[in-house]
């Protein structure tokens, strides 16, 4: 059966253009349209969608104020935000994610791009992946409403890897997160959860584009205990700080003939359309002098992040900690770890924070 979306955008045009997307897709269908944020309300006080594709400006309500009210009345949807480009579209669609969105796709600067292959890609990539984990969601909560043991519910479907304890009780250690879709939200339960005084700095690729990074860690850092920047080049890595690599450049981890270790922006080119990539940064803590490294994988689209924690692996001592299935806006990256075999613990959002300060301490 296919999945009904309900399309909201002032531009009729790409309405149109997001319409035809997905019906071109057999597993869509765009149900409804809708002008603003009020008619697409009324629409979901009395029917049910299985996605929503929201605009942000919009007249009479836009996108935020439509969502501001659905958190306020209960009214429970699978919401992605088409954003702009832009600084201000960064930070509008960041509050988007806060009062509830999913994710985002960014929008195209005009029509021609709009009816491009790239957009129709990203935005029935998204749709696919959000609806296809929450129906896995769905079937699991149904086993267990019917008497299923919980630890019938899959979690982690390799066995575990051997683990590498040495260095375990001190040393130097460095937690190294990577995340996509559902990711920016993720991370609003995850960093300010950590504890300011973390004997560890954080290094964080998200899957984001140029602009966003910096508008998300303006946001985090506003409501955590521990610092939050974007990296810049050369930054020292210090304990207790979290550097967010900008979107459109791939963060490494580099130790200088001081034995200090900063951070190295490189303009390489994007690995599987990715830019940051979170192999490349798993893949340069290999000639770090960390004793050990705490590899974070949360909800995401694809694979990133496990060939360079499969390379890390048995070089240094490591621990991995995936998100869990039913926590997982996308469970893609969290499951590609596990089914490599090289995962430690899988843990549901709400206890990574506490995972992560479990393995590396407190100052």
């Amino acid at each position: 059966m296919k999945k009904n979306i309900l399309v909201v955008d002032d531009s009729a045009l790409m309405r149109r253009v997001i319409c035809d997307i997905i019906n071109s897709d057999d597993k869509f269908q765009a149900t409804d349209i809708c002008r603003d944020g009020m008619e697409a309300y009324e629409k979901l006080k009395v029917k049910r969608y299985d996605a929503v594709v929201l605009d942000v400006n919009m007249p009479r309500m836009d996108g935020l104020q439509l969502l501001e009210r659905l958190q306020r009345e209960h009214i429970h949807v699978t919401v992605v935000m088409a954003s702009t480009l832009t600084t201000d579209g960064a930070s509008v669609t960041l509050r988007a994610l806060e009062l509830g969105a999913v994710d985002f796709v960014t929008k195209p600067e005009n029509i021609i791009e709009a009816k491009g292959a790239d957009f129709k890609r990203r935005l029935l990539d998204m749709l696919a992946a959000v609806l296809d984990t929450k129906d896995q969601q769905s079937q699991w909560m149904q086993k267990k409403t019917a008497h299923t043991s919980i630890t019938s519910i899959p979690k982690a479907p390799a066995a575990p890897r051997r683990r590498v304890t040495a260095a375990r009780a001190g040393g130097k250690k460095i937690v190294a997160l990577a995340c996509s879709t559902g990711g920016p939200k993720a991370l609003h339960s995850v960093i300010p959860a950590l504890d300011g005084r973390m004997n560890a700095p954080v290094v964080l690729v998200q899957h984001m584009p140029k602009g966003f990074t910096k508008s998300l860690a303006e946001r985090l850092n506003g409501i955590s205990k521990v610092e939050v920047k974007e990296a810049e080049e050369g930054d020292v890595l210090t304990k207790g700080v979290v550097y967010i690599a900008p979107g459109g450049r791939h963060l490494e981890v580099v130790c200088g003939a001081d034995g200090v270790h900063r951070v190295h922006l490189s303009d390489a080119p994007a690995i599987g359309g990715l830019r940051p990539c979170a192999n490349i940064m798993y893949e340069s803590l290999k000639k770090s002098r960390y004793d050990e490294i705490v590899c974070v994988v949360l909800t995401g689209m694809g694979a990133d992040g496990t060939d360079g924690i499969r390379r890390l692996d048995g070089s240094k001592p490591i621990h991995v900690i995936a998100q869990d299935a039913q926590t997982c806006v996308v469970y893609g990256m969290p499951r590609a770890i596990a089914e490599a075999g090289l995962v430690d613990e899988v843990v549901p959002l709400t206890k990574v924070a506490d995972t992560i300060i479990k393995n590396v301490g407190v100052k």
